[in-house]
């Protein structure tokens, strides 16, 4: 016996084996579908009685197999079912002559044979046989289960009569021996007339007809027999049969314990059995069964127990019958089958070692040459119980040997289909799966090792099976899944290797039905490059949205009453962690972060990168990158377009690496940190570019908002000069530019500025408006820089004035006040005074013009944008104010404001002021321009609190009005200064330098007194002019600017002449007399309103007069301030009458 049974199982013993094989041609799925059919019967109740027979049917079976029939009955062919195809009646003869050619093949062991034949009708089909059925086709035999019932039945017969002629004791009659085909030659020339001859025969024929009652359905009678043949064969030393014996007892047993099968077939066996269905329950009850069926007597089930073998006693038996099979080495093929049948048994104990033990064994029983077929099918049964008993890990190496085996070298045509299908089957024993998903979270399971061999061989057998997408499928699956375990040399090799195949088919992210219908999930290179985050990144700060604010506020149902709830905590962090608090906008670029690094020892192409969005029409602009060898973390920017509104978000990427297309999605990478991924996108927004007429600036201001600048330009000014910035509005975007808001803020200075630093008219370029997409709008800004002119440095300190001078002390101070008295002249060098000070330190301006502008659907929606302009202005210093003083003039109304100009600048300069020549400054040098000033009426600025408010307040107010009388003041004066040879010009303000002291000078005093003479208003050096001896009217008139009443005052008027040189003459009542008196008496006067007094002078002789006029010191007047009592001086000049002559 040389062909083994893999799929043999303990209850097989008590079956009965039934060839079906086809005569000459017949199609291979019509004997198929019939096949089914007859096999389907494999168990019928005997009639007249409740035993049931089992058929074990086979459509091939090697013949040799069938002479170890008498060894152990079940593998004799017993019955004999022929299927022919016979179309026409003269076929018949030839066809029935095949019929009994096949019968001779089995003859020796056949109880019965039936023939089928197919498609013969006419006489032949009509006559009435028993061995032959006609059928008119093959879709017409409904009788097929019915004949072949007939059929088992009369094998039946056949069986009981030799079980009865077998098991009857016929003690005259001589006992064959019994034997198996190699020992035939053995007992040649034995004395079979001895005693242990005798017993060797009794023994063995008792085991056969255990045989015969075990497959006539006589569990006990079987189990008696093969007791007595144990016991009988064991005195003899009769091994080979002796555990034919043992491994009957022990089929039996198992057949009582496990009425439901050890062959894993689904549903018991002896479902139609019901004399047993009540005992399969219990395996360890015994039962009473008879040739007869069930019998109530007791003492058959305690004869049924203990002949029965426990569990644990069929196991050992199975492990002496072995043992025994071992000794023989022809017998290889029934110690094999006989560790299968224990291993089944084992499996269904669940006792996986010891069923590990009888595979070990099996593996290493010696056979005759097996062909590739047989090895397969060795293996792969191996494998099989492997997996039976738990042992996933050895089945599946089992399992490879098998598919190995399939690709064998010495098969003509290797079966690469069968080889794959086979390594398909070993994943689970390797804890392999080709699902990536199964690797992406936890530690790795399994031998990685192993797992890469296994998957080489999946890639090996599918490019054999001349099908590349499941190549880069598998090895796509290997780059993934086993990218930590391989060498930089074999990560080099896998990919080359995948290149070559991508080269001729792309791998895509489609799934890949196989022939059986597994499908195999697409393998996205997640590692390729790896992800560390995902972050969304805002639009630039000059692109950013913005919600104009309602006068509602925000949303009042996003508000809660609660100042602290866990429920809307837990639910906004969730939020939180999803939703951004910026937006996107239709239409504009948006980008995606990604931190990504190369793990691969050598340069990584990564084409086509993109994004995958779900919830807005999202045009994404694929990216490719190269990152260099195990680059570490490295910044990649991902950028799309959203051409719709809504929310968007972001699900992932998309790659092409080494010719594979990926889908990687952020929900199966494990420990990817994101902001969130999904945003809001609002309506399409107008985007405004600007140019100016400056060039851009190396200075980044920084605002303390933290706001952007998109532009920065920088300019360098003189102080005091003016300079316009063009500034062109461009509309590059796709929306109309509809609305236009410009604001401008100083920042990072604390220069004080004085006037306005930027102007504009928005009304000019508004006009330009809506601003249609490409068009370019206008916007003309006025840089205007005027810092302090003040130095605190007096240079012309030794310059002497005429008359008495108040000077301004260093600005620091500028509420001290002293009067320098008249010192001699000593002109100093201007070269040697440069040195007091240095005047080259360069100032910087910095402004911020911010532009608010929207248009389009995003105008609509409530949304505008905010585009900054950085302006950097270097202010070099042009003149400076070192010293500041006045002198009064010949005019009550009038003063001089005398400024010491310096020039810091290193060209020649000519400074002007109002109906002033111009002056000529060299550089470096400092001169002293006077400026004969009309005096300020200061009324019209704001007062002090008489409220006695906070000094802060105080303070800043008294600030305000000295800041507005220099404005008025510089206004006045129109101080410019020019450089010829730079073509430059500017103003210079006297804001900063004028102190107290000087601007309570230039303040026209509160009570305005008026001189009149005759009528003409005495002042400067006017003259009036009169005659002797006419009374001349003198009037003084009183106007009061103060807040309060003044008054009464008394003032005298003393005339006198002046010699020029230093004498005054008063005595003059000979040459002026009054008419009436020489003091005049005011009465109060209220604020804003005046009063005239009225006298007369006389003057007897000719010449020059002056009239003194003084206040009579009384408590009036001395509550008041002296400047308010300045009176114009009164020159007279008294000529001699023209004597008119008579006609």
């Amino acid at each position: 016996m040389s062909v083994p049974d893999y799929m043999q199982c303990a209850e097989d013993h008590q079956t009965l084996l039934v060839v079906v094989q086809p005569v000459g041609i017949v199609p291979e799925e019509s004997f198929f579908r019939i096949y089914k059919r007859i096999s389907a019967v494999s168990q019928v109740n005997v009639r007249d009685s409740q035993r049931v027979l089992y058929i074990r049917y086979r459509h091939h079976y090697p013949p040799e197999n069938n002479e170890w029939g008498d060894f152990q009955t079940h593998r004799k062919v017993v019955g004999l079912i022929t299927i022919t195809d016979c179309s026409s009646a003269k076929d018949w003869p030839q066809t029935f002559e095949k019929f009994h050619l096949q019968k001779e093949m089995y003859g020796s062991t056949l109880y019965d044979s039936r023939l089928f034949v197919f498609g013969l009708q006419g006489e032949i089909a009509e006559q009435p046989r028993t061995d032959v059925a006609f059928y008119p086709s093959y879709d017409e035999c409904e009788t097929v289960e019915k004949r072949i019932e007939d059929f088992i039945e009369s094998l039946f017969i056949v069986l009981e009569s030799k079980r009865l002629d077998r098991a009857t004791d016929k003690s005259g009659d001589k006992i064959p021996l019994l034997c198996v085909p190699f020992e035939k030659k053995d007992f040649v020339g034995l004395d079979t007339d001895s005693r242990h001859y005798k017993k060797r025969c009794q023994g063995r024929m008792r085991k056969h007809v255990g045989d015969l009652c075990l497959q006539a359905g006589m569990l006990q009678d079987s189990l008696v027999h093969y007791h007595m043949a144990v016991e009988l064969l064991r005195s003899v030393n009769d091994f080979l049969w002796l555990g034919a014996a043992l491994e009957g007892l022990c089929s039996a047993s198992v057949i009582y314990h496990y009425p439901g099968g050890t062959g894993g077939k689904v549903g018991s066996r002896r479902a139609q059995g019901g004399s047993l269905s009540a005992e399969a329950g219990n395996r360890h009850r015994p039962g009473a069964l008879t040739s007869n069926g069930i019998n109530a007597d007791t003492s058959a089930e305690i004869g049924r127990a203990k002949n029965c073998l426990s569990p644990e006693d069929i196991i050992d038996k199975y492990k002496e019958a072995i043992s025994y099979y071992g000794k023989y080495k022809n017998a290889g093929v029934i110690e094999l089958e006989a560790c299968v049948k224990a291993v089944r048994v084992l499996a269904i104990q669940k006792r996986s070692m010891e069923a590990s033990e009888f595979l070990q064994n099996a593996v290493y029983i010696n056979l005759r040459q097996l062909s590739e077929e047989e090895k397969i099918q060795r293996y792969s049964i191996l494998s099989e119980l492997y997996e039976r008993i738990g042992f996933h890990r050895k089945s599946a190496f089992f399992k490879r040997i098998a598919a190995m085996q399939c690709a064998a070298p010495s098969i003509p045509e290797p079966g690469w289909r069968a080889c794959y299908k086979l390594l398909l089957e070993t994943l689970p024993g390797y804890s392999l799966s080709l699902d990536p998903k199964d690797f992406s979270k936890g530690t790795h399971r399994g031998w990685a090792a192993v797992q890469m061999r296994l998957l080489h061989e999946l890639v090996y057998a599918s490019r054999r099976m001349g099908n590349p997408a499941l190549c880069v499928r598998h090895l796509s699956f290997l780059l993934q899944t086993m990218l930590d375990f391989l060498s930089d040399q074999e990560k080099k090799d896998v990919t080359q290797s995948l290149e070559s195949y991508t080269a001729k088919c792309p791998g895509t992210m489609e799934f890949i039905t196989l022939p059986d219908g597994l499908k195999l999930p697409p393998v996205p290179f997640t590692k390729l490059p790896i992800v560390r985050s995902v972050k969304l990144l805002n639009l630039p700060t000059s692109l950013r949205p913005h919600k104009m604010k309602s006068l509602l506020g925000q949303n009042v149902s996003t508000k809660s009453p609660f100042i602290y709830s866990p429920i809307i905590a837990h639910s906004r962090g969730e939020e939180r962690s999803k939703k951004i608090d910026f937006q996107w906008v239709q239409g504009d670029v948006c980008e995606v972060q990604l931190m990504v690094y190369n793990p691969m020892p050598f340069e990584l192409r990564v084409e086509n990168m993109g994004l995958l969005t779900t919830g807005v029409e999202f045009e994404s602009l694929p990216a490719a990158l190269s990152l260099p060898a195990e680059s570490g973390l490295y910044p990649v920017t991902l950028v799309g377009v959203p051409q719709t509104t809504g929310q968007i978000t972001v699900n992932g990427y998309h790659t092409s690496v080494f010719g594979v297309f990926s889908d990687c999605l952020l929900d199966n990478l494990p420990g990817v940190k994101t902001n969130g991924c999904t945003v809001e996108v609002i309506p399409a927004l107008p985007r405004l570019q600007i140019s100016t007429s400056l060039p851009r600036s190396a200075h980044t201001l920084q605002p303390s908002s933290g706001d952007e600048i998109s532009t920065n330009v920088s300019v360098q000014l003189y102080n005091g000069e003016t300079q316009q910035l063009i500034i062109k509005l461009e509309n590059i975007g796709t929306e109309p530019l509809e609305k236009l808001e410009v604001t401008a803020k100083t920042v990072n200075t604390k220069e004080k500025l004085y006037g306005d630093f930027l102007s504009w008219k928005l009304e000019d370029t508004l006009s330009q408006f809506p601003l249609k997409p490409g068009k370019i709008a206008t916007f003309i800004v006025n840089i205007k820089v005027k810092l302090d002119f003040s130095c605190q440095e007096n240079l012309l300190q030794d310059l002497s004035d005429d008359g008495i001078s108040v000077s301004g002390l260093p600005l620091s101070s500028p509420f001290r006040q002293v009067v320098k008295p008249r010192i001699e002249t000593k002109p100093i060098n201007p070269q040697e005074s440069s040195k007091v000070g240095d005047f080259s330190h360069v100032k910087t301006l910095e402004a911020i013009l911010n532009f608010k502008y929207s248009g389009g659907p995003g105008h609509v929606e409530g949304y505008y944008r905010n585009l900054s302009l950085g302006l950097h202005v270097e202010v070099e210093p042009s003149v400076f104010f070192t010293r500041v003083s006045t002198l009064p003039a010949t005019s009550t109304r009038q003063c001089h404001l005398l400024l010491d100009v310096f020039n810091s600048t290193e060209h020649e300069l000519t400074i002007s002021a109002r109906n002033n020549e111009d002056l000529i400054l060299h550089a470096g040098e400092c001169q002293r321009m006077a400026i004969q000033v009309d005096k300020f009426n200061f009324e019209s600025f704001p007062e002090s609190p008489a409220d006695g408010t906070q000094f802060a307040n105080t303070k800043q107010l008294e600030e305000e009005r000295q800041q507005a009388k220099g404005l008025e003041i510089n206004s006045k004066l129109d101080i410019c200064w020019k450089i010829p040879s730079l073509k430059r010009e500017g103003e210079a303000s006297v804001e900063g330098v004028l102190n107290q002291l000087v601007l309570e000078h230039l303040q026209l005093a509160p009570l305005q007194w008026d001189i009149l003479v005759d009528g003409k208003l005495c002042d400067c050096d006017i003259v009036v002019d009169c005659k002797v001896g006419d009374p001349i009217p003198l009037e003084v008139k009183l106007t009061n600017r103060s807040k309060h009443s003044v008054g009464p005052f008394a003032l005298t008027v003393t005339p006198y002449q002046d010699y020029q040189n230093g004498v005054h003459n008063y005595d003059l009542q000979d040459a002026i007399t009054f008419v009436g008196s020489n003091t005049f008496y005011i009465d109060s006067v209220k604020p804003t309103k005046d009063s005239v007094y009225f006298g007369a002078l006389l003057f007897l002789y000719t010449g020059d007069f002056y009239l003194n006029i003084k206040f009579h010191e009384d408590n009036c007047s001395r509550e008041l301030p002296l400047s308010w009592f300045c009176l114009p001086s009164v020159h007279i000049r008294a000529m001699e009458p023209m004597v008119q002559t008579k006609p």
